[in-house]
């Protein structure tokens, strides 16, 4: 019993103890902390004085710029006062100088109302005399009818007849006379405008063939392009639709056809079979197929190089590859697309000397022949089709015009389409440009002669100068001096009408009178 009250004693004082020493701690912590607080709120003060501080210093700072502004405003102010004292003077001034112009138009305007009146009076006075003339002229139409016992129209028609044959010679030598000067003073300017164009461009003179050489490394490949019984050549030659030439020429192989396409064709395609040793029928096949891949790719760069060189964009490229085609395509020996793109250099040159269009001429020129890269494909005429393509591929009514008229099928209605005609001939008529057959040749001379000597009053008719001239000469006592400079006219009518010439065509009508007569 003693012991359990001993332990309980114990623990009670134990206890005590133990809450004695947590009292103490406690009370030690907590002046710590009170130390620490008050440290922090005497910081919190210090801050807060110094922030006092930098506030006022803020605010004296931001007093100074306000007074600072409102003085500056005050400066500004005043000085607008004075500026608008000074409009205000200036404009004083100019409506003092307005009001005395104001008076002075006035003035200016009375006297101008005065010079009015007195001319509205003599125009009355003026058309007064002219009925007064009038009459006085009519009076004297009727007195002249009495006396003459002729009409107006007969006497005006009697006096025209006695003119006419009393100053005939007169009257033809002055009309030879200034029709000699008109013609001389337009071809000086035609030829300066032509040839300034044609200098630019100084293009090459060049002409195409209808034949193709292949050079060959020795004579014995002869034999294998001919194959056994001949199956190669004629495989060849049907696949690519030429003819082939071989004969004795050393190291050659001819190849001859129209069509430009069929012929180069044929002429890489037997180059890639020679240099590859390989030629029976099936190589040869493969070969055509893909040398003609090849020259469809070729076509579309050659319309692109010709596109470019020419300045001409925002073609459709469909256009373009029947462009290119041109390239393959000739017109009397000359390539097409070489003629095109003069076409189109000389009219642009024209077009800006004369002032018209010269975008639409250069376009217009280089395009007027597209149709002859599928004329043999589409009915019609190829300036025709040409303007066809041009409609469909969305050219202006401009462009598809020049190219539609360039050869007379429709009428001419623009600047650019005769320039387009003009330069056509220019291009195709220069020295060795174009050749022609000599059937050809000599059938186009005929045509000439026959159509001069088909007018009344000719004797004979001669063409010289390869076609380029026609002299007529007439019978003398049928035909006068002015019948003959009409008939001049008629027949150059009719040639334009009938014959289909490149260039032009000089017409000389020669009327000779002569007397003969022997002395016995």
């Amino acid at each position: 019993m003693n012991t359990i009250i001993y332990i309980i004693i114990g623990l009670v004082i134990g206890g005590a103890s133990v809450y004695t020493y947590l009292l103490w701690g406690g009370k030690k912590r907590l002046k710590k902390f009170e130390h620490a607080n008050r440290k922090k709120i005497e910081d919190a003060e210090r801050k807060l004085s110094d922030m006092e501080h930098k506030a006022s210093l803020a605010e004296n700072k931001l007093r100074e710029k306000i007074l600072d502004a409102k003085n500056k405003a005050l400066e500004i102010i005043e000085e607008s006062k004075k500026e608008e004292r000074k409009i205000r003077l200036q404009l004083e001034k100019q409506e003092e100088r307005l009001i005395s112009k104001e008076d002075v138009l006035e003035k200016k305007t009375t006297e101008i109302e005065k010079i009015k009146e007195d001319y509205l009076k003599k125009e009355e006075l003026l058309k007064i005399q002219e009925e007064k003339t009038e009459a006085l002229y009519k009076e004297q139409e009727e007195k002249l009818s009495e006396i003459t016992k002729l009409s107006k129209e007969d006497a005006q028609k009697m006096l025209l007849e006695n003119i006419e044959r009393d100053y005939k010679d007169e009257i033809v030598s002055y009309y030879n006379h200034m029709e000699q000067d008109i013609k001389e003073d337009a071809k000086k300017d035609a030829k300066n405008i032509i040839a300034q164009a044609i200098q630019k461009i100084a293009s090459d003179v060049t002409s195409e063939a209808t034949q193709t050489m292949v050079t060959i490394p020795n004579d014995d490949i002869k034999g294998r392009v001919i194959g056994r019984e001949g199956r190669n050549i004629n495989a060849f030659e049907h696949l690519t639709g030429v003819d082939v030439i071989v004969d004795d020429t050393p190291n050659a192989i001819m190849i001859s056809g129209f069509d430009l396409v069929r012929r180069y064709v044929a002429k890489r395609s037997l180059e890639k079979l020679v240099e590859d040793g390989r030629i029976q029928p099936a190589r040869i096949e493969q070969v055509v197929e893909e040398t003609k891949a090849e020259v469809h790719q070729m076509m579309k760069e050659f319309g692109e190089k010709a596109t470019y060189e020419m300045g001409i964009t925002g073609l459709h490229p469909d256009l373009i590859k029947i462009i290119g085609r041109l390239r393959f395509r000739t017109s009397y020996g000359q390539n097409v697309l070489k003629h095109s793109m003069e076409v189109g250099y000389i009219a642009a040159h024209i077009a800006t000397e004369i002032g018209a269009d010269a975008t639409v001429a250069k376009t217009a020129g280089f395009l007027h022949d597209i149709g002859k890269a599928v004329d043999h494909e589409i009915e019609g005429s190829h300036a025709l089709i040409s303007a066809e393509i041009l409609r469909k591929y969305g050219l202006s009514k401009e462009i598809v015009h020049a190219a539609e008229a360039h050869h007379e099928e429709v009428p001419m209605k623009t600047a650019e389409a005769m320039i387009i005609h003009a330069a056509d001939a220019i291009s195709a008529s220069r020295p060795g440009a174009r050749r022609e057959t000599l059937a050809t040749y000599l059938k186009r001379l005929q045509e000439l002669e026959n159509l001069g000597l088909e007018f009344e009053g000719v004797d004979k008719c001669y063409a010289i100068q390869a076609g380029r001239e026609i002299r007529v000469f007439v019978k003398p006592d049928e035909i006068d001096d002015i019948k003959a400079i009409q008939l001049s006219h008629d027949i150059v009518k009719k040639i334009e009408a009938d014959l289909a010439y490149p260039g032009t065509i000089k017409v000389q009508v020669i009327r000779e009178m002569r007397a003969v007569d022997v002395a016995k």
